[in-house]
């Protein structure tokens, strides 16, 4: 399996494309199931997510290439977790301008105050439920007023 994570791990999430889609944590599976076919397992971050099936798309291509066949199949039981993503992962949105969740934080009903990725400040406020996609919600810094996306974790 270590050897198709790294060629899975060339595959950008097509919405936020400085993390790939094994540090993203939705890769949940893969393996050979002959010489030249894989089977992938990927749980989607929400069941709706619309970018499933680029990223099926792009599985499937990127294995083409190299004259494997893929077959990628969506599960979406257990429910993705934020803490299925790498601390890479979560470096490299913070980096991007994205808060990442905090390892558990789904288990977390409190609501806590997300820090902002410019200014590591935790004077923030929600601005709304949702973001530039399902996955994120939108927030503002109240001290450097610099709005950013929170990655919700489901």
């Amino acid at each position: 399996m270590h050897n198709l994570l790294e060629i899975l791990s060339q595959i950008p999430d097509p919405e936020i494309p400085v993390i790939n889609i094994v540090e993203l944590g939705i890769v949940r599976d893969a393996h050979m199931t002959s010489e030249n076919e894989v089977e992938i397992v990927i749980t989607p971050t929400y069941s709706a997510c619309p970018a499933m099936f680029n990223i099926e798309e792009d599985i499937i291509k990127l294995f083409r290439e190299k004259g494997i066949a893929a077959k990628v199949i969506t599960k979406i039981s257990p429910v993705w977790t934020t803490d299925w993503m790498t601390e890479e992962a979560r470096e490299k949105l913070r980096v991007y301008g994205i808060t990442p969740p905090e390892k558990g934080a789904d288990k977390d009903h409190l609501e806590i105050r997300k820090k902002c990725p410019r200014c590591g400040s935790s004077n923030t406020m929600q601005i709304s439920r949702f973001g530039s996609t399902l996955c994120k919600a939108s927030y503002q810094c109240s001290d450097c007023l610099e709005p950013f996306d929170y990655f919700k974790c489901h």
